[in-house]
């Protein structure tokens, strides 16, 4: 029983505002995601997540609709004019599509995407590409011949300030980005960035989805901080089996040792059943709409 009361009053302490003097709260309000219980929101297929911590303000990625998108952060009261910089997981459209919002009411705003040598991000790709035959006439070769050192790709976006990231970041004190490359089949080669903050008592994490596997991601960001506090986002598991979604909850519990968890998008009904066991009072719900305040 005493045991019990710990564990009620530890998740009561993690659930209250905790007020960092001159700062604000440190919290993370999900604006963005197919369930909730909001009434005020549109649920939608996407993630975005409005991450504030140390005094910091950090848009993680935008949800798959802009209009959606620009509907729920009126409804939450969110002011995007005034963000420190933004994150964009991965160039999947249910991600991305509310950059269309964002650059209106913050056109000037840091951006920073994964380093993607083709995209909706406008980056390039080595000239190395493709493989040379000189026997060819000038008018049947790329460029005749003569090719650039670099392939330039537009983006939707031209005025957007993109930063691209292609490992571990300290982007601004105690904030890192991790990348990761999809090994899976489907996703082959996909990049991803990851956004890991060091608090006192170890890592919060959000990610977008884990397309790279989620333990891929917690060996890259644990590089950081061994420890992690809480993670927020998707995993990834929407059409796992049973025997998988029951290795990687174990996983996430016994091995990685998680403080709490708080996921979401693409995640996986099955997934939010078998955590939700598995960490019981540990287990945060965050749907669309939810404010989750971290310590």
């Amino acid at each position: 029983m005493r045991l019990r009361l710990s564990g009620i009053l530890l998740l009561a302490v993690f659930l209250f505002p905790a007020l960092c003097k001159g700062q604000g709260p440190n919290r993370v309000t999900i604006l963005y995601d197919a369930f909730g219980k909001s009434a005020a929101v549109t649920k939608a297929w996407g993630f975005s997540a409005l991450v504030e911590y140390g005094g910091k303000r950090v848009l993680f990625d935008t949800g798959g609709d802009a209009e959606i998108f620009e509907h729920n952060v009126k409804a939450l009261g969110v002011d995007l004019s005034k963000l420190d910089f933004v994150v964009i997981s991965h160039r999947h459209s249910d991600h991305i599509s509310g950059l269309n919002y964002l650059l209106r009411v913050n056109p000037t705003v840091k951006i920073y995407t994964s380093a993607d040598p083709w995209g909706p991000f406008g980056w390039g790709a080595s000239n190395s590409l493709y493989r040379k035959d000189e026997s060819l006439a000038a008018n049947m070769r790329y460029f005749d011949g003569d090719r650039p050192a670099m392939f330039s790709a537009s983006t939707p976006w031209p005025q957007a300030n993109f930063v691209r990231v292609d490992s571990t970041t300290e982007i601004a004190p105690g904030i890192f980005l991790v990348p990761t490359i999809s090994q899976v089949t489907g996703t082959l080669e996909l990049r991803e960035i990851s956004m890991a903050i060091r608090g006192p008592q170890g890592l919060i994490i959000v990610d977008g989805c884990s397309h790279a596997g989620v333990e891929k991601v917690l060996e890259a960001a644990t590089k950081v901080d061994p420890h992690i506090r809480v993670l927020f986002g998707g995993l990834h598991l929407i059409a796992a089996p049973d025997p998988d979604i029951q290795r990687i909850s174990a996983a996430l519990h016994d091995q990685w040792k998680l403080d709490y968890i708080a996921i979401g998008h693409c995640t996986g009904e099955p997934t939010f059943a078998v955590l939700q066991k598995t960490f019981g009072d540990r287990y945060i719900y965050s749907g669309v709409g939810s404010v989750v305040n971290i310590p």
